[in-house]
């Protein structure tokens, strides 16, 4: 099966999800903000599987498609011919601001020790390293995570919801 055709029941999952937790934050159901700030933790926390060790049993999809989470596999290496070396010292550093950034987005945006002012901008700038980080270890099997980012920027952008 394909990575993309596999993504599909996925991202009808994450689509419902999201959903949900928005009709919760428009509605002021005080779960919405605690399963947003969750969501977003987690999307910083898979940010962090390119530290991790590759799988043993990590094999190819049937489209072709690689292990996703490999600094090696960046076109930076495969086609711009950068140092692998210099390449994941890149990785780490925008994988670290994501995942920071995350954590601090998500602590905004239930008003625990970050300010609640700051979550558009927290929430925007997570959107945007993540979005950085997968254009520069892109793989089909991340393809949803552009779409994560795109919602978060929605959210911000359409003003339906802030922390209060």
């Amino acid at each position: 099966m394909s990575i993309t055709r596999a993504l599909v029941p996925l991202a009808i999952i994450v689509a419902i999800i999201a959903a949900l937790v928005w009709v919760m934050l428009v509605n002021d159901i005080v779960l919405g903000p605690w399963l947003l700030a969750f969501l977003v933790l987690a999307h910083g926390w898979v940010h962090l599987m390119f530290v991790f060790p590759k799988p043993q049993n990590a094999r190819p999809y049937a489209d072709g498609g690689e292990y996703p989470f490999d600094f090696g596999r960046s076109w930076l290496v495969r086609r711009a011919g950068l140092d692998i070396g210099l390449v994941r010292v890149i990785g780490i550093v925008v994988m670290a601001v994501v995942f920071i950034l995350a954590v601090l987005a998500a602590l905004s945006t239930v008003g625990l020790i970050v300010p609640t002012d700051w979550w558009g901008a927290l929430m925007v700038g997570t959107a945007l390293a993540s979005t950085l980080m997968l254009v520069l270890f892109y793989a089909p099997a991340l393809l949803l995570g552009f779409a994560i980012d795109a919602a978060m920027v929605l959210l911000v952008a359409s003003g339906s919801w802030t922390p209060s």
